[in-house]
C-alpha cells in the first residue's frame, strides 16, 4: 500500500497543480505543502478531508487504507 505522501504527490501531479495551488486551497503555504509531501510534516485530519473533497476520493484512499478512490 502506498503512504499518503504517495498519493497526496501522485494526486496533484496527476490534476497538473503545483504545490503552491493545493496549497492555497488548504489555506496554508507551499513551504508548509511539501513538507507534507516530503514527509518532514504530519498533514492535519482537516487537510485530508479537504483533499478527499477536492480530489473526489475518499480519505482511505489519501490514507493508503485502500487502492480504490472511491471506497
Amino acid at each position: 500500500m502506498k503512504t499518503y505522501r504517495d498519493r497526496i504527490r501522485e494526486l496533484r501531479e496527476d490534476h497538473d497543480y503545483k504545490q503552491a495551488e493545493i496549497a492555497k486551497v488548504l489555506g496554508t503555504t507551499q513551504q508548509v505543502y511539501s513538507r507534507y509531501e516530503n514527509g518532514t510534516n504530519e498533514m492535519p485530519i482537516r487537510h485530508i478531508i479537504t483533499l478527499a473533497r477536492f480530489y473526489h476520493v475518499s480519505c482511505d484512499y489519501i490514507l493508503g487504507e485502500s487502492d480504490n478512490p472511491n471506497a
